[in-house]
This record gives C-alpha cells, structure tokens and sequence, in this order.
C-alpha cells in the first residue's frame, strides 16, 4: 500500500480508501490510484481487511436441491447480483430437507465465513412446518411460506397460474387440466391452489383430477400418455416447462395436435420453451429480479444490524410479478368440445 501510495503521489489512507471503494475521493485521485495500483499488480488482502473490519464480502447459499431448473436459476441470478455488490457465494446443499440438516448447514457457513445466508427452500421441511434460524443470522428466505417469520422473496406462483388457466379459459375450453409438480414442492402446491381456485371462480362445475410429475420432461412425458388418452381433454396446464415438453411428446405419439386439439401452457419460459414443437405458451419467471431482491434484502439486512439495534427486523413476503408469454401451443377449443 505504501508503494501504491509513493507512485500515485498520495497518503496511505487515500489508497485504503480507494481499495474500500470509499465514495469520498476525487474521481481524478481515485484514477490516478487505480492506475498505480495496476502498474505495480496491487491488490488488496481481502483476508486481512475481514480480520480487521468483520465483514468477509460473502454471503452463504444454502438449498435442498442442484436438479430443479428453478434452483439452478436462482443460485445464478444470486451470484450475479452478489458480484455486482462486489461479494462472493458460498454454496451449500443440503442433503436432506430436515431441521438438524438445516442446523448443520448454518454451522458449516459458520465456519466458512459468510456475513449472511440466503435459503433457497423450495421443499418442505419433513420434520417441521417451517425452517428455524439461529438467532443472530442474518437471513432472506427464497421460495418458501415463511414470511410470517422471515423475510421471503418469490415469484408471484398463484398469479402467474391464474393468468395461465383465464388464457385457456378464454380461448373457450370448457375446463383446464393441470399436471402438477411434486408434493412438497412449495410452488407446485401454490400453482395447483391457484389452478383449483380459477377454476372455481370461472363457475367449472367439473374439475378434472389433477396429475403429478416430478419437474422432469420424463415425468410429462409418462403422465401425458395418461392424459392424451382423455378424448375430452382440451387444454392442459403444466406446472414447468420441461414436464410440457414430455407431455408435447406424448400427445404427438398419441396423434393429439397441439394446438387443434389439445392446447399446452407450461411454466417458467426456459430459453428452450420457444424452439419446443409449437413454441410453448409459457408464464414467463424473472429469476434475475428474485435474486437480485435476495441479495439487496440480506445486504440491508446488515446494514441494519450494524446501526441502531433497535431498527427492527421486517418479515413478509416479496411477491415478484409474472408474465404469459403467448406462442403456438394454445389456440381455441375444438369445436364440438365438452370441456370436460
């Protein structure tokens, strides 16, 4: 530092706080400084600065699952906006959805280094209602109904299903048909409420049963052998993307057009969704804006901490809006349908 500071023709504390990214220095000295730095490969000991300061720039990842697309974006769209923020992510998978690994997992970032965890929790706890953080942690919760208790971020599920299941509605089928996403899946289970309530409130009198996969386009593929053979089914909403594309191909097999016959709306809009045969209708998920708002709510959350202790914590829940991206895959009902 005292070199960078000979060469820049400034004091120490100025490269200090250049290297701190402190906003009270001129842009011309922050240059100048910069440039040093460069010319004689500098950089700060970030181990050193944690040691001295308390604050190690990371922030802990821990979620249930690495196969779910979902997940997968989330954690993306995390680390982006973490780097933006100038912080690195820690990740931790959790084995088993289960409190005592919830538990260990927080002990292990402990021991990591982290400043504060976020929680991609798109499973049920097996043995609690809800997760429980050790006091203390700084935390934001994504994809989870705990935001009587914590501060949860989340795409708006029930709208964007609602907005799935009018579109088909509208376009005169008689009733929709849902395959649904696994059991203890907390957006599965919000996706079918919504497609039960919409249903309701559009006055179907017959519900048809609702059909579960597990996300996976094999999943799709073998329930929609079970729906194609349906002859009164005409539209059909699917809880994710890659379910769609195996039910597409079952329907194809099972000579069900789509859209003549059967018209599909699938869930998430995954780069693939518009190269499917047709181009997938989809309800369109801002992953970035999700893990943007995770990151942005756990930073204030520190901020918060380190002032006042009486600021209070705010829980509730962060609702991030959907879009229906409309494509080839739905079109009017057959006519002569039932709908049912």
């Amino acid at each position: 530092m005292g070199d960078v500071a000979r060469l820049a023709g400034v004091s120490s504390q100025t490269v200090s706080r250049v290297s701190t990214g402190f906003a009270g220095v001129n842009e011309d000295t922050r240059q100048q400084v910069l440039a040093a730095m460069r010319e004689l490969g500098y950089r700060p000991n970030s181990a050193a600065r944690a040691l001295r300061r308390g604050e190690f720039r990371t922030l802990g990842v821990i979620t249930f699952s690495l196969s779910t697309l979902g997940n997968i974006r989330t954690l993306d769209a995390i680390a982006t906006s973490a780097a933006r923020e100038g912080y690195a992510v820690t990740l931790l998978p959790v084995a088993v959805p289960t409190q005592d690994e919830v538990k260990g997992a927080f002990s292990r970032l402990g021991e990591l280094a982290v400043d504060a965890v976020i929680v991609i929790m798109e499973v049920h706890l097996l043995d609690a209602a809800t997760v429980s953080v050790p006091p203390g942690v700084q935390v934001v919760v994504a994809d989870s109904d705990a935001g009587d208790r914590y501060t949860v971020v989340d795409t708006d599920q029930a709208g964007g299903a609602r907005d799935a299941v009018r579109h088909l509605l509208e376009l005169g089928h008689g009733t929709v048909w849902h395959l649904a996403g696994p059991e203890d899946s907390f957006a599965a289970q919000r996706r079918a409420n919504a497609w039960r309530a919409t249903l309701d409130e559009a006055g179907v009198r017959e519900v048809p049963p609702l059909v579960r996969g597990d996300w996976s386009a094999e999943s799709g593929y073998r329930a929609g052998l079970r729906i194609a053979e349906q002859a009164d089914c005409t539209a059909v909403f699917v809880a994710n993307d890659q379910m769609a594309l195996g039910l597409l191909r079952a329907l194809n097999e099972r000579g069900r057009r789509v859209p003549e016959d059967v018209s599909v709306v699938g869930f998430d809009d995954i780069p693939e969704a518009a190269s499917f045969l047709p181009p997938l209708t989809t309800v369109h998920q801002d992953f970035a804006e999700v893990g943007r708002l995770c990151v942005a709510g756990v930073l204030s959350k520190m901020r918060e901490s380190g002032e006042e202790a009486d600021t209070g914590e705010e829980h509730g829940t962060t609702l991030v809006p959907t879009r229906l991206v409309r494509r080839r895959s739905t079109g009017p009902a057959p006519k002569g349908a039932r709908g049912v």
